[in-house]
């Protein structure tokens, strides 16, 4: 592949992770899936049916095809996400987590001191950790430091779908973070907003609510497949640079007048 996109050793096709809640039906999940070319998908451990003892998310999942990422969402605290992981590596889904710790339940902002700490328990007993984070550099380098396999943070709040909103320090957390992905989670509504993500030099973008929430999901899925790579594109090709005043397109040079 000329531009692989890899986590931690694994090579993935797709630079568009999808999140499988808020859909009508496990059914409508596998489609949007399907229709948003998407091979790595989250599935918040505390939410699915484990034991297989009723009709679960997982039944309509194929593992041959989609690798499976279990989050912790609706956790508050570290233990309780340390928890969550160790279940679902225990159930045989993965020992890969993306990691959250909640620590604001009207904004669902994350407890980053926590988030650092369940990160560094987690990396020492195997887990491959992909921890949701703030836009702050410092706790970034920290979560580096102990061996998070990405850096995820937020565009906005989860689930506001008013894209990203914080540019500048995506920006900086692009220059600055080296070495491993980084991949904007939550906040993305439109295709325009995983564009955007995309050309200020994000690795991927993680998404849910901006799919499953649009008025045709299976349609929605498909523009933000086609908006992650154009933004990818983009990203590579290099901008032109913002002028003030105008150029002509074509030369004035030689023309006779």
């Amino acid at each position: 592949m000329p531009d692989p996109f890899v986590i931690a050793g694994r090579l993935l096709r797709s630079r568009l992770i999808l999140g499988t809640g808020k859909y009508k039906t496990f059914q409508q999940t596998a489609r949007a899936l399907e229709a948003s070319g998407a091979d790595m998908v989250t599935v918040a451990v505390r939410r699915v049916n484990l034991d297989r003892s009723k009709e679960s998310l997982l039944d309509f999942i194929d593992p041959k095809k989609y690798f499976l990422l279990p989050n912790t969402a609706g956790c508050y605290t570290a233990d309780e996400a340390i928890r969550a992981a160790r279940l679902a590596r225990e159930v045989g889904i993965s020992d890969w987590v993306k990691l959250e710790v909640i620590g604001d339940e009207a904004t669902l902002f994350p407890d980053v001191q926590a988030t650092l700490e369940a990160t560094r328990v987690l990396v020492k007993e195997g887990f491959t950790v992909l921890p949701y984070t703030s836009d702050d550099i410092v706790f970034a380098k920290r979560l580096l430091d102990a061996g998070a396999a990405a850096i995820m943070p937020l565009g906005a709040p989860i689930g506001s779908g008013l894209g990203v909103q914080n540019q500048a320090n995506i920006r900086i957390l692009r220059e600055m973070i080296t070495g491993i992905p980084l991949i904007v989670d939550a906040g993305v509504g439109t295709a325009s907003d995983a564009t955007i993500a995309m050309e200020l030099g994000a690795d991927a973008v993680l998404m849910n609510t901006g799919i499953a929430g649009a008025q045709d999901p299976l349609l929605m899925a498909e523009a933000m497949k086609n908006a992650v790579l154009a933004g990818r594109q983009a990203f590579l090709a290099g901008r032109m640079p913002k002028k003030l005043y105008a150029t002509a397109s074509s030369p004035v040079e030689g023309v006779v007048r």
